[in-house]
């Protein structure tokens, strides 16, 4: 293993982590479930997925390398999936976005009213 090799692997491991600690920060600080739920998926997939791949470059295992592959394509599937999912079914059951939400798209009525 080469200095700059090592390098690059703790500089993308970092970033991953840096992704999840912004995905973290924006389920505590973001003011509703539809905005926590969007922190948690992007941000979160972004950081779990590129620590993964660092993972797979780092082990030099086909067996690891095979396992971090299918871990990244079953957040990539799953995630955005799931996240839209559960804010159709919070949307359902009462939750309104906050004033924030300029334009509401499932509205009852089916056309996109402003927040009030």
């Amino acid at each position: 293993m080469t200095v700059v090799y090592e390098t690059f692997v703790g500089i993308v491991l970092v970033i991953g982590a840096l992704f999840c600690l912004i995905a973290s920060i924006g389920i505590i600080r973001l003011k509703d479930v539809y905005m926590r739920m969007h922190a948690a998926s992007k941000a979160g997939t972004l950081g779990s997925g590129l620590m993964l791949i660092v993972l797979a470059v780092h082990a030099h295992q086909l067996d690891v390398i095979t396992r971090a592959i299918a871990g990244v394509v079953f957040f990539l599937l799953t995630a955005p999936v799931a996240a839209h999912l559960l804010a159709k079914a919070a949307y359902e059951v009462g939750y309104k976005p906050c004033a924030d939400t300029k334009i509401d798209d499932l509205a009852k009525d089916g056309k996109a009213k402003e927040a009030e």
